[in-house]
């Protein structure tokens, strides 16, 4: 149980239930600039939870690709960790300040975007915006039963 796991934050070319659709290089500039530890970790977009760190942030031919730990010295992260252990959540979102846009289809094609978190969320915005592997967790180590260690008698002399 070390908290690991990665994910698929935004994809590429998919539209979110908002009708925006994020241009692969959307977040080129922004990762050059804040790096993963620039980049928070949230519970549901809330600035008040924190629930760990991104390890690594990149771009690849399908999307923002994530890796991140949960830190669980905090309750919510492991009770996050726990309900995504189970499969009861998995959802990722990210929170984002526009730079540049152009109108497509009813909502905006997101050409360049400043990229300030990545939240764990219950109901992504872009629905296949998912986690998509949690460390398993380690069996605990069970050591072999020793047999107490024979020991010799003492005896008092006078």
């Amino acid at each position: 149980m070390d908290g690991h796991f990665t994910g698929y934050a935004s994809l590429f070319g998919v539209p979110d239930l908002g009708r925006d659709v994020v241009a692969p290089g959307a977040f080129a500039a922004s990762l050059a600039r804040r790096g993963a530890g620039g980049v928070r970790m949230l519970w549901q977009h809330d600035p008040a939870e924190p629930i760990g760190s991104w390890l690594s942030l990149r771009e690849d031919a399908r999307g923002l690709r994530v890796a991140g730990r949960l830190n669980l010295a905090v309750q919510r992260a492991r009770e996050i960790d726990a309900l995504m252990r189970e499969g009861a959540l998995d959802g990722l979102s990210i929170g984002f300040r526009v730079v540049r846009a152009s109108p497509e289809r009813g909502g905006r094609r997101l050409v360049a975007v400043d990229l300030w978190e990545v939240s764990l969320v219950t109901f992504p915005l872009q629905p296949d915006a998912r986690v998509i592997r949690a460390a398993a967790r380690r069996p605990p180590v069970t050591l072999p039963r020793l047999r107490p260690a024979a020991r010799p008698l003492l005896t008092a002399r006078a």
